[in-house]
């Protein structure tokens, strides 16, 4: 578990020269009309740093980008502080986060230069010194939410005037009098310098409350636009016109979804795509919590234009809606209020339009009394999050809150088996709530059930696919973790403890030498074993269970024979990397290059066993011995310059017994003191250097080959 950590100093922002401000500042707080210094003194916009009041230290909302947006492949979290910070923070280092860039200050910075005017059409600006230019230069800036959008492509055009296509993303940001700017990020996101534009529209709705992208695809075209609700009531959609956004399109004029200034406020919006089986055609379900109702909107375009339906649910709770969430891959939408009830409500299309049918989920039932304070749905739907405190006893509330996250399972493992079997996404990092729920369940029972074990063979059979190769690692793996003992301590927690005690200096430890002696290794070599995942320590009610056919010796001969197992599905998924590795070498290489992969050693090794006969590896190898015509390249130790022999996939050992990890990517040996890891740990790799070509650095941007997780 990780932790963004709030800025210690407060967010100021920029109105003005420094000097100007304070003066404001003063004249404001002074002032003898009571609406003007009543107004300054209580507003926490221009006075974040509280004086006499508490501090606003913390977040009060957070954004998280689509996957692949950092330099490791994952998630972007934009972050909202309660003094109005807006900044983008990325896990870059495993357990540690960094700020990338502060928003808020540079929108302000912009702000400034264009004399807080949107055009230059726009009429001057009136005096700082006057308190409401003083207010609208606040609430311009003064950010309300932020949303991200998918990932989109965007070309850029080189010196030579050739054009390549480059990943970007988009951040909407909401300000209170809103306004609307619009962030284009170029991927990966470094910092400042991956800042591409920034534009900002007019949305022309009092008092915004919420933000939210639509996004839409009809015929291979795809729309975009930005939902905006207001503490009044009203939602619309505003166009946005993305330039140099491959394949994108935006609306001609707003679109009005709910017009009633009825004084219902929107809390959450969720835009959810989906099919329509009547229509034949894609359609876009928007949803919107207001007050204790959810409000639904469906858009779909047709011959005639764009159709627009829209209903409110009802009698789903007695209290506000405090959060809702949504599972985008069967359109199931989440509402809870603060009394601990959940309702899920599934989405049934008619010959027109679509309804719901809703069912009630007790907390109470599963947690006990408690509140709720939010919940969001994992990605692939296979949990539900709850934030929750301690609910009413005996009809008195709680002296203490004490906030816990709980999770719900909302899929069985059979679903969640049978999803990940068919799954379009291929890839075991991005449907790790799934896998999470297979784990449990192997875990629980300490077996791979028959149908799993016989649909997963099927697969690999009819298609081949290293997804579900990776997949029966996966199982493997676990089934062998079952059978191990459990650690006593939480994995999770960081120890405080020395790695090193020397047992006399311990208080009452009168122990020998020997016997030091014998402890130590007797740690060090348990240790070691935990470490690898190689020891073979035996779960004692796996033992037990295991009694009666014999005891100790089957249950040793079972994990001896997994381990064999995994071992050879992953010298299986090594092999086909190695095939895609010399592929690549293949397509971008002279004939004799040196191309610094170890190739004739991949080659050799790929060869070496007898068993192994694949045609297509042996018609590559053909092919790249020929256009090595008898050059070999070998690695040299770079600390006694003698040849590193490839005779390990993960090692390289020179004749005087230097070692060397093997990069898994692209089977180079890491002869520096820094190199990356995969996030569960399996592998090694090296970093991309300035002199490598470019198809040695997307080899590099791989993900792991034996767990789909990113490298870094």
């Amino acid at each position: 578990r990780t932790a963004v950590p709030a800025p210690g100093a407060a967010c100021m922002l920029k109105v003005g020269p420094k000097k100007e401000v304070a003066e404001c500042k003063e004249k404001f707080a002074s002032s003898v009309d009571p609406t003007v210094s009543q107004a300054f003194m209580l507003d926490r916009v221009f006075n974040p740093e509280g004086k006499s009041l508490t501090p606003m230290r913390g977040f009060k909302y957070s954004s998280w980008s689509p996957l692949g947006c950092d330099a490791n492949g994952r998630c972007l979290l934009a972050a909202l502080t309660m003094d109005n910070r807006l900044t983008i923070h990325a896990n870059l280092n495993r357990l540690q986060w960094v700020q990338l860039v502060d928003l808020t200050e540079l929108y302000g910075e912009r702000l400034f230069e264009a004399s807080y005017k949107l055009c230059k059409a726009d009429t001057p600006c009136g005096e700082l010194g006057d308190f409401a230019e003083f207010q609208r230069r606040h609430s311009m800036q003064t950010p309300v939410r932020m949303e991200w959008s998918g990932i989109c492509t965007t070309q850029q055009v080189k010196h030579n005037n050739e054009c390549r296509d480059v990943g970007s993303v988009l951040l909407a940001v909401l300000f209170e009098n809103g306004n609307i700017a619009v962030w284009q990020f170029q991927l990966p996101f470094l910092g400042k310098e991956s800042i591409t534009s920034c534009n900002t529209i007019e949305s022309g709705i009092s008092s915004p409350s919420v933000l939210s992208w639509w996004e839409y695809e009809h015929n291979n075209r795809k729309m975009s636009g930005l939902i905006v609700g207001s503490a009044y009531g009203p939602v619309k959609i505003i166009p946005v016109n993305l330039k140099a956004v491959k394949g994108y399109f935006t609306l001609r004029q707003p679109v009005v979804l709910w017009q009633e200034m009825d004084q219902l406020p929107v809390h959450s919006i969720k835009c959810i795509p989906l099919y329509h089986p009547y229509q034949k055609c894609s359609c876009s379900l928007v949803v919107a919590a207001r007050g204790p109702y959810v409000f639904w909107c469906l858009l779909l375009i047709s011959k005639a234009g764009l159709n627009v339906h829209n209903s409110h649910v009802t009698g789903l709770h007695s209290l506000p809606i405090v959060s809702m969430t949504a599972d985008k891959q069967n359109g199931t939408v989440y509402t809870c209020s603060s009394d601990g009830k959940v309702r899920q409500l599934i989405p049934i299309f008619t010959d027109v339009a679509l309804k719901f049918e809703h069912q009630l989920i007790k907390l109470s039932e599963v947690f006990g009394s408690v509140r709720t304070h939010g919940i969001a749905v994992s990605p692939c739907g296979a949990y539900l999050a709850v934030i929750t405190t301690e609910g009413m006893a005996n009809g008195l509330h709680p002296v203490n809150k004490n906030y816990q996250v709980q999770f719900v399972t909302l899929k069985t493992f059979e679903e969640a088996a049978a999803q990940l079997l068919e799954s379009s996404v291929q890839n075991l990092f991005r449907q790790v709530d799934l896998t999470d729920l297979v784990r449990w369940k192997i875990l629980k029972d300490k077996h791979i059930p028959q149908f799993l074990q016989e649909a997963l063979d099927k697969k690999i059979e009819s298609c081949g696919s290293t997804y579900f190769w990776r997949f029966k690692l996966f199982l493997l793996r676990i089934l062998y973790q079952s059978m191990q003992k459990a650690p006593s301590e939480v994995t999770w927690k960081p120890s405080h403890e020395d790695a090193k005690i020397l047992i006399s200096d311990s208080p009452g430890m009168g122990s020998t030498e020997d016997d030091q002696e014998e402890g130590t290794s007797k740690q060090a070599s348990k240790q070691s074993l935990g470490d690898t995942g190689k020891g073979v320590d035996i779960d004692e009610d796996s033992l037990h269970q295991s009694s009666d056919t014999g005891g100790r010796e089957p249950m040793v001969e079972k994990l001896l024979e997994i381990q064999a197992q995994i071992e050879a599905v992953e010298m299986h998924l090594t092999r086909e990397h190695m095939k895609r590795v010399l592929g690549e070498v293949y397509l971008h290489t002279w004939i004799t290059e040196n191309t610094s992969i170890p190739t004739r050693g991949v080659c050799d090794f790929l060869m070496s066993d007898d068993g192994y006969d694949d045609r297509t590896a042996r018609v590559l190898i053909g092919h790249i011995l020929k256009k090595m015509n008898k050059q070999t390249f070998p690695e040299h130790c770079s600390l006694c310059k003698e040849i590193l022999p490839f005779t390990d996939r993960k090692q390289a050992v020179c004749s005087n017994g230097h070692i060397w990890l093997r990069c898994f990517l692209t089977y180079q040996s890491c002869q520096s003191l820094v190199y990356r890891r995969c996030l569960l740990h399996d592998s090694i790799a090296r970093h991309p250097t300035p002199e490598d070509p470019e198809w040695i650095k997307r080899l590099l941007q791989g993900p792991c080959t034996f767990c789909d997780s990113p490298v870094f």
